[in-house]
């Protein structure tokens, strides 16, 4: 445990000289627009850490982070997202060279995604208690239970990383592997500032769809406003203005500021505010105007061969031990199907075009999407239960 200056030190010391080291974190992150951070767990080969963040300040705390975000050394997570990006706002970089179990344990053909204790008593036989999971880790002292269950947390990430980097190895998928954590961390920092996927989390809000693109302009500077207010005051973004009133605000043909204050549910001081959005907004050349998302509207047989191509992918994937659901998303096979129904190229948005699974799943997928490749029921008691027959010849 540790809470002190000297155990910080003599804890950074001993990580310095580690090759490789576990680490999970406790978080609350429903009142803050950045979770906060309530416990640093980390294992080494022969020792637990569970370092307290609130004994310490940012600035004590980041030499621990410079060290986890090293290149050459492998920190091993369960579903580290979280990590990635705690480990970005500390040192303005992810973890150097991470290694997801979760991750690992899909690539091998196990369940994806596997939670963290069905993984370690599925590799290795352990059973661990989960009854902290919705725990208080703002509450101090922590309890017994607390620290248990947070040692438990990462007591087992290194012996599970022996058993699946070596199972990645016999199957000569570490390159897979690499290729989904680098993945993993670009995905992990969308909600940073300037991240594209950040600047457009405004679409997805419900009834952004409706709206003509003026009012999608306005919506856009809506939800960027109150990003930089959250981000500010550092509470979620729901509370300082709800979804379903940035929409409204949006879609109404407000005529001046006061016009802010009739809306329902508003805090009057954000109007000066919100209003200088909306007019600059009001003031974009029609060439700035976001464009409408397109709406998915596909021929019937678009949804019918996705299911059947998407039928023999995860028939595919039982044989060659990786999941299914890692390899592909249905969204990543219905693009494929549009472009071959429209006659357009295969489209980059589709995970299917890139990487491992470019190379290994998508031959596989193109055969049965052009017709060079047949499948007929063979065994109805198989998990693989589909035979294939190409250019008129069993393989």
């Amino acid at each position: 445990m540790i809470s002190d200056a000297a155990g910080l030190s003599a804890c950074w010391a001993h990580l310095s000289q580690c090759e490789r080291v576990g680490l999970d974190t406790e978080f609350v992150g429903e009142d803050t627009y950045h979770p906060r951070l309530c416990l640093l767990q980390i294992a080494t080969p022969d020792t637990l850490y569970l370092i307290d963040p609130f004994a310490f300040s940012d600035e004590e705390l980041r030499p621990v982070w410079t060290l986890l975000a090293e290149p050459a050394r492998v920190v091993v997570l369960h579903a580290g997202r979280e990590e990635i990006r705690l480990c970005h706002r500390s040192v303005g970089r992810g973890l150097g060279s991470p290694f997801d179990l979760q991750i690992a344990a899909g690539l091998v053909g196990m369940t994806y995604p596997l939670g963290y204790g069905a993984l370690v008593g599925e590799v290795l036989g352990e059973r661990l208690a989960k009854g902290e999971t919705l725990t208080e880790w703002r509450t101090r002292p922590l309890t017994a239970a607390q620290v248990r269950y947070a040692f438990d947390d990462v007591r087992y990430l290194l012996p599970l990383w022996t058993k699946l980097h070596s199972r990645l190895q016999e199957l000569n998928r570490l390159d897979w592997a690499q290729e989904e954590f680098t993945r993993m961390t670009l995905l992990s920092t969308p909600e940073e500032p300037g991240q594209p996927a950040a600047s457009e989390k405004w679409r997805k809000l419900r009834g952004a769809g409706s709206l003509d693109r003026r009012r999608l302009a306005i919506l856009r500077a809506l939800h960027r406003w109150r990003e930089e207010e959250a981000t500010r005051v550092n509470r979620p973004p729901r509370t300082v203005v709800r979804d379903d009133l940035l929409v409204e605000m949006a879609r109404r043909h407000l005529k001046s500021v006061n016009d802010l204050r009739t809306v329902r549910g508003l805090a009057h001081r954000y109007a000066g505010s919100l209003w200088n959005a909306i007019e600059e907004a009001r003031g974009l050349a029609a060439d700035q105007l976001p464009t409408p998302a397109e709406r998915e509207q596909d021929p019937v047989q678009v949804g019918l061969i996705a299911n059947v191509v998407g039928a023999a992918l995860v028939d595919f994937c039982n044989r060659q031990q990786v999941a299914p659901n890692l390899a592909a998303t249905g969204q990543d096979i219905k693009l494929l199907v549009r472009a071959k129904f429209e006659g357009e190229p295969m489209p980059e948005k589709s995970a299917l075009t890139r990487g491992w699974r470019a190379e290994h799943i998508l031959p596989h997928v193109q055969a049965i999407l052009d017709g060079r490749r047949s499948l007929a029921i063979a065994d109805v008691r198989s998990e693989t239960p589909f035979r294939y027959q190409d250019d008129g010849k069993s393989p």
